[in-house]
């Protein structure tokens, strides 16, 4: 029975990982909504561009989730008789807490402030997740594209 609970915590394990992907928040990544839809363009010149982290995921939707199911088996282990539901409860408190640490941790983004003087003279800053290593510079001609409430900056 051991060894099933270790290919099961194996298994869990990995979609706990899987899971922690998140979507891009970079100026050419575009979710399936915003595919098709009008977006309204400005252009203006970048003023600064500050190096930002953007935190992960906080909704412990998969990070606690798998990781107190991982935790509760692992604890299950632990003792006997009434000491085997004990060490459940206790692995899964504990997975769970450890599962959204590493949920937030495995979703963080490197991220870039930017703020741009736009032609009519109105100065913006947002911030998006840095594409490829490749962050804006003070001085470069950008557009900002706007639908919904959605603005990115790209080229």
């Amino acid at each position: 029975m051991r060894g099933s609970t270790g290919i099961v915590a194996l298994l869990l394990g990995a979609s706990l990982l899987a899971g922690c992907a998140s979507p891009t928040l970079t100026g050419t990544s575009y979710s399936r909504e915003e595919a098709r839809r009008v977006h309204y363009v400005r252009y203006g010149m970048v003023e600064s561009v500050t190096p930002v982290i953007i935190e992960g995921r906080t909704d412990g939707a998969v990070g606690t989730g798998a990781g107190a199911i991982v935790g509760g088996i692992a604890g299950s282990n632990v003792g006997g008789g009434s000491g085997r539901a004990v060490g459940a409860v206790l692995g899964a408190v504990a997975g769970g807490v450890l599962g959204s640490r590493i949920e937030e941790s495995a979703t963080r983004k490197q991220g870039q402030e930017i703020t741009v003087r736009l032609d009519n003279g109105e100065v913006l800053s947002l911030v998006q997740e840095v594409e490829a290593g490749q962050f804006f510079r003070p001085g470069e001609r950008v557009r900002l594209l706007q639908s919904g409430g959605t603005t990115r900056v790209t080229y």
